[in-house]
């Protein structure tokens, strides 16, 4: 009769804690309804090092993603600061050697703030099509580069301007593309090019 006893109380105790999960999920869940992620939380909360781009051009996309948020919100300095570790995850550990954390930040502060004190602002990013994106293995190591173009609407007052940048990037020991440097280009070289 002990053990019947027993058996019951374990399947009370394993059923309360199954019921409290269930309450719990389905509680937590019905408060996050409704409540839609800003762009910057999106891209804040995105752990890259389990969802990591998988491609150059997934990459500078990303990016992108990241430069449009430095200069479209006035973000608290925790969000600046998160959006920047995110930015350096995505750089090859060249660049981010040159590049160290408080420098970056204070460099992409002082071009947001410039910005915003010429009332300039980029309203969009645009990256090439993947079949634009260049692949290449360098002839002194054989690492594997990619170079992929993208553009960038800059607004002015009532005119807009549009710029052009090329990223060059490398494949590193674990596979995922980083971004070795990036530059400015003229538009002719974001076309069809025949290399």
């Amino acid at each position: 009769m002990k053990k019947v006893w027993i058996g019951v109380v374990f399947i009370l105790c394993v059923g309360l804690v199954c019921g409290g999960f269930y309450y719990v999920k389905n509680y937590m869940r019905s408060g996050d309804e409704g409540a839609e992620l800003t762009e910057v939380q999106k891209l804040i909360n995105r752990d890259l090092t389990k969802q990591y781009p998988n491609t150059p051009r997934e990459v500078v996309k990303f990016y992108n993603r990241i430069i449009l948020a430095y200069y479209a919100d006035d973000l608290s300095d925790d969000e600046f600061e998160a959006l920047a570790d995110q930015a350096l995850l995505l750089f090859d550990t060249d660049l981010a050697e040159e590049n160290p954390k408080d420098s970056y930040m204070n460099s992409v502060r002082a071009d947001v703030e410039d910005y915003k004190a010429r009332r300039r602002s980029i309203t969009k990013a645009n990256v090439c099509d993947t079949k634009d994106v260049v692949y290449r293995n360098d002839p002194n190591n054989g690492d594997e580069i990619a170079y992929v173009p993208a553009s960038y609407f800059v607004k002015l007052d009532s005119s807009y301007d549009k710029t052009y940048q090329q990223y060059v990037l490398r494949r590193d020991a674990n596979g995922d593309w980083k971004i070795l440097t990036y530059y400015q280009i003229a538009a002719a070289e974001t076309e069809d090019e025949d290399d």
